[in-house]
């Protein structure tokens, strides 16, 4: 069997989180409510957003963005996770498994930017609150957000055109549940160094990028906030920010551990566990955080819930 770029290897298997026969239909359980969940959680905030008149500030155009590449990044992996649960050995296509990596990467790397998006969002709102529409204008909005997925482009595309360059001769089995970089370097039969460089390269400069300019947006925001003369003032203007600072530190955490942290430290387990929580746990999170505990997208819920549910309540 042949490829186009002389790859002896046309489908991969994916190893999946667990061979314990015991527990594949608990994970299975588990992980079909958890995409549930994202899937409702995020679709729900589009619609919140969109429809409602209360919610078209800048800030709540960035948080559909965030949801929308919440929504798509877990079905790029989640669907595939469940079907190790269910098959007994879980196939993905050469064309399958490349596409599966662009789509991650570029998700992944969108959602970092997106946060950063954000962080300025916040940064305009608390230290030039005056000027905050005019600053944040529509088309400003709109320009930050097309330069998210244009950044996700460019993060995805080196990765993934340098992985197709690679031959894979015998082994297919990826120990792994979906088709992540380094995994698929371990399988490789090609030198990898240049593979390895653009993971520090491509991906270092959009870590480092971001939470530079993050920390940046939040040192600005820090000592805006210490000049707030009442406490009451104080604390509205942090809570503001601890939404994103959560899933700040969640996210970025996580990245950290999976990619930048020494090979000689590498588990398989323990990177299994941390993609878990990265490709699936946080999409679903994250609507949670930004959305339910704010307080005007709070109220918006409770209206579209009245005008549903008020009728029956009233008839009581």
């Amino acid at each position: 069997m042949a490829r186009q770029n002389d790859s002896a290897v046309t489908q991969f298997v994916l190893q999946g989180l667990t061979d314990n026969p015991e527990l594949q239909l608990p994970l299975f359980l588990l992980f079909l409510g958890i995409y549930g969940i994202t899937v409702v959680g995020n679709v729900g905030m589009i619609f919140l957003i969109t429809f409602s008149s209360n919610l078209h500030a800048p800030m709540y155009f960035f948080l559909s963005n965030l949801s929308a590449i919440d929504l798509f990044y877990s079905s790029v992996i989640t669907p595939k996770l469940m079907e190790n649960f269910v098959w007994e050995q879980n196939v993905i296509s050469y064309p399958g498994c490349m596409t599966q990596l662009f789509f991650f990467c570029f998700f992944a790397t969108a959602e970092c930017y997106m946060l950063t998006a954000m962080a300025y969002d916040r940064y305009v709102a608390i230290c030039s609150p005056l000027l905050y529409n005019v600053t944040m204008s529509p088309k400003v909005c709109s320009v930050l957000v097309t330069g998210v997925y244009i950044m996700a482009s460019i993060g995805a595309v080196p990765y993934t055109i340098s992985m197709i360059m690679l031959l894979f001769c015998e082994d297919n089995v990826i120990h792994h549940y979906f088709c992540d970089i380094f995994p698929l370097l371990k399988l490789s039969c090609s030198i990898t160094y240049i593979n390895e460089l653009l993971v520090v390269l491509v991906g270092g400069f959009s870590v480092l990028a971001t939470i530079m300019a993050i920390i940046i947006s939040y040192a600005f925001i820090l000592c805006n906030i210490l000049q707030i003369p009442s406490a009451e003032g104080k604390s509205k203007a942090f809570s503001t920010c601890g939404s994103h600072l959560t899933a700040f530190g969640v996210s970025y955490g996580f990245i950290i551990f999976m990619y930048f942290k020494p090979s000689s430290s590498s588990n398989m387990t323990q990177e299994k566990v941390a993609s878990v929580f990265y490709t699936t746990v946080i999409p679903m999170l994250n609507p949670l955080i930004y959305s339910l505990r704010n307080k005007e997208v709070r109220n918006v819920l409770s209206k579209a819930i009245g005008v549903r549910y008020g009728p029956l309540q009233g008839s009581n």
